[in-house]
């Protein structure tokens, strides 16, 4: 079982409250976090790119790192974790991402990937008068389809000449191609998002979800292996999960009470608000998802509360579910919370027996 982290490049991570720990993104926070991940043989990390913040008392997500220069700075310092930059695909052209690919592949060869990002928050767009209006939402996939075979056809064939609804290329020229094949991972959750997942990418997000319940994403995983049997594809889910663990499971769950009595209520409202305007989401779209009560102070994934041995447990359930191929994992502490991982929960895990031991 792969297993990975979803690094802070946003400010506090993804606690949206005024008690848990508070923090501001830098390249030399993120590189002590992944080089731990590598150290206890973490096999990917990836970064969201986000463009505007939900403010509130904490100004959640105001204060935020660039994806593709963060990612290009950490290869130069790892030497075998795999790694994911996020494109927001309404602001960057495929031809350029693509170029942008391959320069991090020829850092770190075989290792960089891309996660697509189609988007859900329009004040992140209408910020920069690039903003399609909310019909977007409707055919943003269709959108990415393009996107993402621009790409394609520019890392296999060096040359693009699509011509979409959206993207027209006329002899687009790329070289040199990347050393390998360039990853592609999506998080789709509506049934469009699935189909378009299964149909480019080779990994797509399943949203944790509820508290101490790693099965629950069973009917995401469901979906997405559905879509992939159609689509004759192998695409993998990469299940997100918050780790919130001590010495006992009294004291992991103090620590997440105080953090759920710490609510930034106006970072929160801000965020439902956003979500709510994708009309037309359907009941598994992330718009959806995002503005349910369970979401709060924990941003969009499952939370796994406990001592170091019953979160061991929980993981090796949430590995067992078919379909899922990795598990994404943030922390309430990176650094405390990586090292914690990696000494005491991983030892434990049955689904991570056969690792190798942690590189001195």
């Amino acid at each position: 079982m792969e297993i990975g982290v979803f690094i802070p490049i946003g400010n506090n991570g993804w606690l949206i409250s005024t008690t848990s720990p508070q923090y501001m993104p830098s390249f030399e926070l993120n590189k002590q976090i992944v080089q731990k991940a590598e150290k206890y043989n973490f096999n990917f990390a990836l970064s969201m790119i986000k463009l505007r913040g939900f403010g509130g008392k904490t100004e959640f997500w105001d204060h935020n790192l660039e994806s593709f220069t963060l990612m290009a700075g950490l290869a130069a310092v790892t030497s075998k974790i795999k790694l994911f930059a996020s494109t927001a695909i309404l602001t960057l052209p495929p031809a350029l991402v693509a170029r942008m690919a391959t320069t991090i592949d020829s850092i770190a060869p075989g290792r960089f990937g891309i996660n697509i990002v189609t988007g859900w928050q329009e004040a992140e767009y209408s910020q920069m008068n690039i903003w399609p209006g909310n019909a977007y939402f409707g055919y943003r996939y269709n959108y990415a389809t393009e996107y993402v075979q621009v790409m394609k056809d520019l890392w296999s064939n060096g040359v693009s000449n699509f011509k979409g609804k959206h993207f027209t290329m006329t002899d687009c020229k790329m070289s040199p191609k990347p050393s390998r094949e360039i990853q592609i991972v999506a998080a789709g959750q509506s049934g469009r998002g699935m189909e378009f997942a299964s149909q480019y990418a080779d990994f797509n997000f399943a949203m944790g979800v509820g508290i101490n319940t790693p099965k629950a994403v069973a009917p995401a995983n469901e979906r997405l292996v559905e879509a992939a049997k159609k689509a004759e594809r192998d695409v993998g889910a990469y299940v997100l999960f918050m780790i919130i663990a001590d010495e006992t499971d009294e004291l992991a769950q103090a620590k997440w009470d105080l953090y759920r009595e710490g609510a930034d209520v106006d970072a929160l409202a801000w965020m439902a608000d956003q979500g709510s305007k994708d009309t037309k989401a359907d009941a598994n779209a992330t718009a959806k998802s995002i503005n349910l009560p369970e979401g709060a102070v924990n941003f969009n994934q499952g939370t796994l509360i406990g001592s170091w041995a019953k979160v061991a447990g929980l993981l090796d359930e949430a590995a067992g579910v078919p379909g899922t191929k990795g598990i994404m994992l943030t922390f309430d502490d990176f650094l405390v919370g990586v090292d914690n991982f990696g000494e005491k929960i991983q030892p434990l895990m049955k689904c991570r027996s056969k690792i190798g031991a942690v590189a001195s």
